[in-house]
């Protein structure tokens, strides 16, 4: 008597019933099943600290050079924020810098950051905090899960935002402004147009013409 032997096609069947169960259950543990990027923008934020001699009346003129120097080599602009922190208040040491940084289109925060390092008497420290904004682990081609949302779905869009916002802060809080947009700004400019009365609506000039 022939012994029975279990036919081959059978268990090629098992295998790959087997393969497809373990599959399904791979992508369901790793499918995004919303239409919410797995990549967002992420946030990370650098702080410089540059210390300059101070007195009473104000910096000397060397040092007010050596600060230009150090925010054009810096190549600030919007979106950072310039801090100053003394051992002393000096109203005229914070106008001089305020008027350097305005040359460069910032205005002063009086948000200090915390920097280690403790501050010499006679000394004032400008702090410039520096934001950036990138997109992590784009693109991702990792996994393709058939009954969710590709894993580098939304990374081309995100990390275009990322690059263009001119400051990366907004994404985290927003602008914090008056509240006025900018079509309401452009709708004062059109509302003073249409309701300036015309150059004919008080009648022609009347003239007299003499002879000679």
């Amino acid at each position: 008597m022939m012994p029975y032997r279990k036919p081959a096609f059978a268990a090629a069947i098992a295998l790959s019933l087997t393969l497809g169960l373990s599959a399904c259950g791979g992508a369901t543990t790793m499918a995004n099943r919303s239409l919410n990027s797995v990549h967002q923008p992420v946030v990370g934020t650098s702080t410089y600290a540059l210390d300059l001699t101070a007195g009473s009346g104000g910096m000397p003129l060397a040092e007010q050079r050596r600060l230009a120097d150090w925010l054009e080599t810096m190549d600030v602009g919007y979106g950072d924020r310039l801090s100053v922190e003394s051992a002393s208040s000096n109203d005229a040491v914070r106008a001089e810098i305020a008027a350097i940084a305005a040359r460069r289109g910032l205005l002063l925060s009086d948000a200090t950051p915390f920097t280690p390092a403790a501050i010499a008497p006679g000394s004032v420290r400008v702090t410039l905090t520096r934001s950036r904004a990138q997109v992590q682990g784009c693109p991702d081609w990792t996994g393709r899960p058939g009954s969710g949302t590709s894993a580098n779905y939304g990374c081309a869009t995100n990390s275009n935002l990322a690059a263009m916002v001119a400051d990366p802060q907004h994404l985290l809080k927003g602008a914090q402004g008056t509240g006025e947009t900018v079509v309401m700004t452009s709708n004062k400019a059109i509302a003073t147009y249409r309701e300036q009365p015309t150059t004919g609506a008080g009648g022609l000039a009347q003239t007299q013409t003499t002879e000679d």
